[in-house]
């Protein structure tokens, strides 16, 4: 009955310590860097497919950076007006969704270096002309994305002189102008470009860049919180090496037909 008793103590004990080895071991194991695009479709940076997969220009080059920096990632899809405080709530590490770094944000969340850059464009109904600033602008009704380096400048500038209509999507803002319930739209001009291109839009044009103004930052980078230096230096690093390379080009070609490499 002793050595009984004593056997049954050895495999208990045995199994209390290899469980404590599989927790610690599970502990130790890096965890995926959990990068966070917006949840709506923004064509040809980011569209989650009917097979629940996510294709695009900034998809890829997650894929990319993840490669380089030897990392196991993953996409979690977050609402855009709740992006910055799912970083700060740590349900996701890194902003990747064409998110301006602008000094409005650098107060709240810090950014990698810019991986690519656009101008910010104006979108509207063929013939129509928009070239003084801010003249033909003014009486227009004007549809832009909610909490976007463009929704700030047309807070700023345009609300007094124009019936400025805020999107929690540009999906939503997209169809309006198809529908000719707006008469513009402002917003990222190569998302803008790939938009006329679509078959519902082709009654649209892209009218032309809005001239530079300090409030649409200074390119596109990822977005993470201020301590995660590590993460920070490592992101970097990759990107620093992408842009560097033939495939950043190749990308910027084929989504784009141009380089959006940031000059920043």
């Amino acid at each position: 009955m002793g050595n009984r008793r004593l056997a049954n103590w050895f495999t208990g004990a045995a199994c209390l310590l290899l469980a404590g080895m599989s927790a610690a071991q599970a502990q130790s194991q890096p965890q995926p860097i959990r990068f966070a695009v917006a949840a709506e479709p923004y064509p040809p940076y980011t569209e989650k497919q009917a097979n629940g997969e996510w294709k695009g220009f900034e998809v890829d080059l997650i894929h990319k950076l993840c490669s380089e920096m030897k990392a196991e990632c993953e996409i979690k899809e977050v609402a855009w007006d709740g992006i910055i405080p799912s970083l700060l709530a740590k349900k996701i590490d890194v902003i990747f969704s064409s998110m301006s770094v602008t000094e409005e944000r650098e107060k709240q969340i810090a950014f990698s270096k810019a991986y690519y850059d656009s101008v910010i464009a104006i979108v509207g109904p063929k013939g129509t002309s928009v070239k003084k600033y801010p003249d033909d602008l003014k009486g227009k009704i004007i549809g832009v994305q909610n909490s976007t380096v463009s929704a700030s400048y047309l807070k700023q500038y345009y609300e007094k002189i124009a019936d400025v209509k805020y999107y929690d999507t540009q999906d939503s803002a997209n169809a309006d102008l198809i529908a000719g319930r707006i008469d513009l739209m402002m917003a990222d001009g190569t998302a803008m470009a790939a938009f006329v291109q679509t078959p519902d839009a082709s009654n649209l044009e892209y009218l032309g860049a809005v001239p530079y103004d300090p409030i649409f930052g200074k390119g596109v980078g990822a977005g993470l919180r201020k301590d995660d230096t590590e993460l920070k230096a490592k992101l970097d690093k990759a990107i620093q090496g992408l842009l560097a390379s033939k495939d950043y080009e190749d990308l910027s070609q084929h989504y784009f037909g141009t380089s959006v490499k940031p000059a920043f």
